[in-house]
């Protein structure tokens, strides 16, 4: 039986009715989760919303706002990114086994076996890169000066939830 185009783009229509509604629902874009360090050693934290001229302002169960002059020092936490890591360097591992087994030692029946050699220097490597990419970023305010605070600021405005804050 044919398929008239009639039916196929009925079906593709369809698929994308089911498959796109997640993708395509309004969700509000969130800050950055951060730590703030007080120079009096407390701590605030919470998820970023805005950076105002003079403080920050954060989402922790209530809104808060910290002044730009008591802030020691802002964390940036970030999630792990070593399981991605991990699969990364495995995937490479597997290209590089294939490529040992196809090409380098094509002449060999245990050249699979021998190019699995690479599967822990794949794993470890990737889990390696993938956990410091995913590491916590610190910015330290205390002792700068106007200049490094201004740009470090403008750093943390493309982390908060409102970029655009006036």
């Amino acid at each position: 039986m044919k398929q008239r185009p009639d039916e196929l783009v009925a079906m593709v229509l369809v698929f994308l009715i089911l498959a796109l509604p997640g993708a395509l629902s309004a969700r509000e874009r969130r800050g950055a989760n951060i730590i703030v360090t007080l120079k009096d050693g407390h701590f605030s934290a919470g998820e970023l919303i805005a950076v105002k001229p003079d403080s920050l302002l954060l989402l922790a169960g209530k809104d808060e706002s910290v002044d730009l002059v008591g802030i020691r020092s802002i964390r940036i936490i970030r999630k792990s990114k070593a399981l991605l890591g991990t699969g990364c360097g495995y995937l490479a591992s597997l290209v590089a086994t294939t490529i040992y087994a196809k090409i380098i030692a094509a002449d060999d029946d245990m050249a699979g076996l021998s190019g699995l050699v690479f599967l822990p220097a794949g794993l470890g490597i990737g889990l390696l890169v993938g956990a410091h990419a995913g590491k916590d970023k610190t910015i330290q305010l205390d002792g700068k000066s106007e200049s490094e605070v201004r740009q470090a600021l403008s750093y943390l405005r493309g982390k908060a939830r409102v970029r655009d804050y006036k």
